[in-house]
């Protein structure tokens, strides 16, 4: 009685809802039809052009077809009821995924996987067969029963994210540690670089009279105006090798390149580069057992760098090499040990002019000198305390590039009076150092001072006993600017009383040198103690080096992190010196973690990443490290971007801190990605895996989508089937994918990844290194795939078809980075001809991603196709269309897309297609009631994220629907037929006007600039170093000033719109000033299009646009303090050396001192020109 109730109850609330909806429609349809646009119209044309083009897309894509070979291969035989595992049997008409078939079964291909008939014919027999599986489905086996099914054919898998993420940290580890042997260890009976270097300097004895020619990087292959070979030069054989970017490079030879202001034949120099000639054969034999390996090299302690393999160096426009290995972070790294730095800058009244200019470039080159596991802050002081910072009172900051650069703009901003009471800075110093280091923020290893000043008058030893004695755990290293030397006695007795090192310095040549000493004291206690620690540092590209290469910047940036480890002298009479000798280093392309990455397992959607123990990203797909995309400017910052800054989703950090801290586990969380250059919105739920990556400070993750993402599917051929599928020419492989390394093999290196795999499979070069398994499954797919090159061809010769063009290129990608592409117009006759190439990134299978097309066909309804138009041709004449479909594996929420096919046609081509549909109506008399070529409307179709495909006004083609039609937009969002999502970009960079700073303009006064030159150039002729003098400090400031704007690095705010797909059709209206605006949105069937008709008869173009422009976030004074004082989580390297009790501290340095003769004889003269 009761459920015969409920049920009359459910079916009449069924039959009011129905009424309720058709009332609806009716009213839409009244309220449009009012206005003078009937919604039955615009749905009819909605129809025709849904149907029409989903037919040509259908056709020629062949998506039915791909679709209908995985539905046979996969469909269930009856009794069994899994739809993971399934069998293939000879009842599916002999699918050519079957290893071996009975000859007897009829429509059955042999072992070989071919059939008797003509190949021209191939892909009518594959069509035939199609039919006869699916009508024989449920048939049972037409073949004898002894005909056993050869097993499972697919399988789906769901992928273990924690076993996937170990196995590659495993991977990353080997590879690391490979890289880490060829400057370290030894190997069988060959030593390893810093073993080579440490013995050869043991064997050799110091000769200051020493001659020797070396191949100087930048004079090698010079000639005089008599054309002979300049000193240092010589003739280098040097051949382009597309290892190395396709330099010119000798694989015998290193070469030495020596920074701009030191000199050539110094006797250090000549005797470095002589015993560290021993490191050629180490070279050359690292790189025959590891041709992965590409720049390795030896720092010297004395200025020096030896590169192999030689390649010839070439100086900027201004005739300059801005290269020092010493000041690069590698060698930084690897010689010192981690150190909190208080830097005390003198502004008292004595240091105006020349003194306080050169004290701010003594400064910035100490901040050179910090890497992202030092801290640091800056005090000026006279008589009283001026942090140069005020907003960082009382703490330390990491010695990140961002922070750093922020406390250079505030040097220029000191400036000089008063008396300096050195007393109460040295003691603020002190205090900031012992507070900062209890709270286990900073380094918590080695403490220094920096005293920047021309003078103290006492030794202030009561303040050195009170903070620093009898421990002396905080080093002093006083700079006396100026060539003054009354108080130079004091400051040399606090640095000896305090283990620290003096130094004095009278011109802006000398900052350089002199600032470099304090690396060679801080690295005592690590010599003394032999410790070889290795370090790696962040991903970056060294830009002078890049210069010195002439590397070609249109490629973009190369990406590298460099393994190193320090030399030490290993002779017996200087051990409590503990010498330095130098950095032995090696690069390593992040482009070889790439190849490691497991790109078929992860998904569409799915990545690795990996970040240092700073947090700083080594890899990940949303890094971007360039500006300007024609000019590929670097970024100011882009080696410190922060993983937060990548995942803001995450706003507790709670996943980078886990794999900061080394952990092993997994994290969710629902994210916004951005594609197609971050104009388009994907949301999805993501699921993080992550580990360490063991002997290195990075930690590896992997993150999955959910849904299709975490599901894999596998299945088996015949290898001679699929290798003959695999070399059809239609057939391509993923580029930055590895199938095989033939990277590690010179012999190998010259073959293609198709060719490889062949080599491999048949057992003919058994010691490539391939991905077995990843053949397997691109060996299945180009099986399954192989009808479609025999039904395009068929496409193609049927003259009858596209005779208009219109369909340019078909295309298809799978899972295992296979593709294939069929043209049905000549090449060069192309719309878009960067389509599918190496020049489209966003657009093939790349070392990080997927293409676009398939990523956004992946999201779609299955069955359905997505249209766009793509940006970079969205303003050319020749403009196109791609239209892309998902294949599923199986009819199920939890099936693997195992591929995605689509193709490319003319815009004018697609846009005929939309004007025609838009003439049809209902009407019998033919009169229709609107249309889209009356003055009183405006047709548009839009994609589900607002850009306009088709448009009357040619020029808004690929525009956003907002910046055209804003009120329309505006009252879209206030229905909900669109949602606003808003979005943050924290690696973006924005304008801001560059005024010149007051030393600039200080420069720009001829008369100051006059003196100030004949003043300098009277000390640096002396010091015999004009150029590099105005290379450092006037070319600097002379950049800065030219220009009236800069890109700085900033904080973006932006939207990005997406269709809500519940929505498919509704009507508006909307009041311009009085007048009332009518609009319809049709959804195009099977599409992500929607037809928009708006009445063109009120003027609503008062009302403002809905734009994407990004929006600077301005933080307020007290933020900006904020973010400066947070901490991040950050990992401290695991070593540390602060001091030795063995160390000799007596080294402590001494006053330069000026060349008397050289003085006697240009003083009188620059005096004559001074006083003219």
């Amino acid at each position: 009685m009761n459920m015969t109730f409920l049920h009359g109850a459910c079916s009449v609330l069924r039959l009011l809802l129905s009424v309720l909806v058709g009332l609806n429609v009716l009213l839409m349809e009244v309220t449009a039809s009012q206005q003078g646009i009937p919604l039955s119209v615009v749905k009819l044309w909605a129809s025709a052009f849904g149907g029409e083009i989903k037919s040509i897309s259908a056709k020629y894509s062949g998506s039915q077809l791909l679709q209908k070979e995985l539905w046979a291969i996969t469909a269930p035989r009856p009794g069994t009821n899994s739809s993971t595992e399934t069998p293939s049997s000879p009842a599916k008409g002999g699918s050519r995924i079957n290893s071996r078939l009975s000859p007897a079964c009829p429509g059955t291909w042999d072992e070989s996987g071919t059939t008797r008939v003509n190949p021209r014919r191939y892909g009518e027999s594959i069509q035939t067969a199609f039919r006869k599986r699916l009508q024989a489905q449920n048939q049972g086996p037409p073949c004898p029963e002894k005909y056993k099914p050869p097993g499972k054919t697919v399988r789906v898998e769901e992928i273990d994210g924690v076993k996937l993420v170990k196995n590659l940290a495993v991977k990353m580890e080997e590879m690391f540690r490979k890289k880490a042997e060829a400057t370290r260890m030894s190997f069988f009976s060959t030593q390893r670089l810093v073993e080579a270097a440490e013995e050869a300097h043991h064997q050799h004895e110091d000769n200051p009279d020493l001659q020797y020619e070396y191949f100087n990087a930048v004079l090698i292959n010079e000639v005089d105006n008599e054309g002979n070979n300049v000193e240092l030069g010589g003739e280098f054989l040097l051949e382009p090798n597309d290892h190395f970017n396709n330099l010119s490079v000798n694989l015998s030879l290193s070469v030495v390149q020596v920074p701009t202001n030191m000199y050539n034949k110094d006797p250090d120099i000549v005797n470095g580069v002589y015993w560290s000639e021993a490191l050629n054969k180490v070279f050359v034999d690292n790189f025959e057992r590891d041709p992965t390996l590409i720049w390795q090299y030896f720092g010297s302690a004395k200025g020096f760098f030896r590169q192999y393999p030689g390649v010839k160096w070439h100086p900027d426009e201004n005739g300059v090499i801005g290269f020092d290995c010493r000041n690069r972070k590698w060698y930084i790294q690897a010689a010192t040990s981690p150190k909190d730095v208080v830097i005390l800058v003198d502004v008292s009244g004595s240091m105006k002019g020349l003194r306080l200019t050169i004290a701010r470039q003594t400064v910035s080159s100490i901040l050179d000198t910090l890497g992202d596991d030092d801290f640091f802050n800056i005090i000026a002081y006279n008589q009283e305390i001026h942090y140069v910072e005020p907003c960082l009172n009382g703490t330390l900051v990491r010695a990140d590039r961002t922070n750093k650069d922020h406390f250079r703009e505030h040097l220029d901003k000191l400036f000089a009076k008063g008396i300096g009471l050195l007393g109460q800075a040295l003691t603020e110093a002190f205090t900031i150092l012992n507070d900062f280091n209890q709270t286990g923020h900073g380094s918590v290893c080695s403490q220094a001072i920096m005293l920047v000043t021309d003078g103290a008058t006492e030794m202030y030893d009561d303040v050195f006993e009170k903070y620093n004695w009898p421990e002396r755990k905080v080093r002093i290293f006083p700079y006396l600017i100026g060539r003054e030397s009354a108080f130079a006695d004091n400051l040399k007795w606090m640095a000896c009383a305090n283990k620290g090192y003096f130094s004095q310095i009278s011109t802006l040549a000398d900052v350089q040198e002199n600032v470099m000493r304090y690396l060679h004291v801080m690295s005592r206690p690590k010599v003394i103690d032999h410790e070889h620690d290795t370090v790696w540092t962040e991903a970056y590209v060294d830009s002078a080096l890049s210069q010195a290469h002439k590397l070609n910047d249109k490629a973009g940036p190369s990406l590298t992190t460099t393994v190193a480890m320090p030399v030490f002298s290993t002779k017996n009479e200087t051990k409590n010196q503990g010498i330095l000798l130098g950095v032995v280093g090696t690069d390593i392309p992040l482009q070889e973690l790439m190849k490691l990455i497991p790109k078929h397992m992860l998904g569409i959607h799915g990545y690795a990443f990996a970040i240092t123990n700073n947090g700083y990203i080594l890899t990940h797909p949303d890094l971007r490290p360039l500006y300007q995309e024609g000019q590929k400017r670097r970024k100011p910052n882009y080696s410190s971007v922060d993983l937060s800054e990548v995942e803001w989703e995450d706003k507790d950090d709670i996943l980078r801190n886990a794999m900061v801290n080394r952990r092993t586990g997994t994290f969710s969380m629902e994210v916004k990605k951005t594609v197609d250059r971050g104009r388009r919105v994907l949301k999805m739920h993501n699921d993080y895996y992550y580990t360490d990556i063991k002997g290195t400070p990075f930690s590896v993750g992997v993150a999955l989508s959910r849904g299709h993402g975490k599901y894999f599917f596998r299945g088996n051929v015949s290898v001679e089937t699929g290798l003959r599928d695999l070399e059809q020419p239609d057939v391509a492989l993923a580029d930055e994918w590895t199938y095989c390394n033939t990277e590690e093999q010179h012999e190998h290196r010259h073959l293609t990844q198709i060719q490889a795999i062949k080599l491999f499979m048949t057992g003919r070069r058994p010691n490539l290194k391939c991905d077995r398994e990843l053949i397997k499954e691109v060996l299945f797919d180009a099986v399954v795939t192989a009808p479609l090159e025999a039904y395009w061809t068929g496409l193609a010769l049927n003259k009858s078809e596209n005779s208009d063009k219109g369909v340019e290129i078909a295309f298809l990608g799978t899972r295992t980075g296979l593709s294939r592409t069929n043209l049905f117009v000549a090449a060069d006759q192309l719309s878009n001809q960067d389509f599918l190439t190496a020049e489209d990134k966003e657009g093939v299978f790349n070392a990080d991603h997927f293409p676009l097309w398939y990523k956004r066909a992946a999201e779609q309804v299955p069955g359905t196709f997505v249209y766009s138009i793509p940006f970079s041709t969205a303003l050319e004449n020749k403009s196109v269309v791609l239209a892309s479909t998902a294949i599923q594996l199986l009819d199920d929420r939890k099936s693997p897309i195992v591929a995605a096919v689509g193709l490319q046609m003319k815009l004018e081509f697609f846009q005929r297609k939309f004007w025609t549909a838009c003439r049809q109506c209902t009407a019998l008399d033919g009169k229709c009631s609107i249309s889209c070529d009356s003055e009183d409307i405006n047709c548009y179709l839009i994609d589900n994220n607002g850009f306009i495909l088709v448009t009357e006004e040619q020029s808004q083609t690929g525009l956003f629907f907002g910046e055209v039609e804003g009120a329309v937009m505006n009252k879209l969002l206030q229905m909900g037929s669109f949602k606003r999502i808003t979005l943050y970009d924290y690696q973006a960079l924005c304008r801001e006007y560059a005024g010149s700073s007051d030393s600039a303009r200080a420069l720009s006064d001829p008369f100051t600039v006059v003196k100030w030159l004949l003043t300098e150039l009277v000390i640096f002729l002396l010091e015999l170093n004009v150029y590099s003098w105005w290379n450092v400090d006037l070319s600097v400031k002379a950049q800065r000033s030219r220009g009236k704007t800069m890109m700085v690095p900033c904080d973006t705010e932006y939207p990005a719109f997406v269709s809500e797909r519940t929505i498919k059709e509704t009507t508006g209206n909307i009041d311009c000033d009085g007048c009332v605006r009518s609009f319809v949105i049709q959804q195009i069937p099977s599409s992500n299009l929607f037809m928009v008709v708006v009445d063109n008869k009120c003027d609503c173009s008062s009302a403002p646009p809905v734009t994407m422009d990004p929006i600077e976030i301005m933080y307020i004074e007290s933020l900006k303090c904020d973010r400066l004082k947070f901490q991040k989580d950050r990992k401290k390297p695991e070593s540390c050396h602060p001091f030795h009790p063995e160390e000799n501290a007596m080294e402590c340095g001494s006053a330069s001192r000026l060349c008397s003769p050289l003085t006697a004889i240009l003083l009188p003269l620059m005096a004559a020109g001074v006083s003219r």
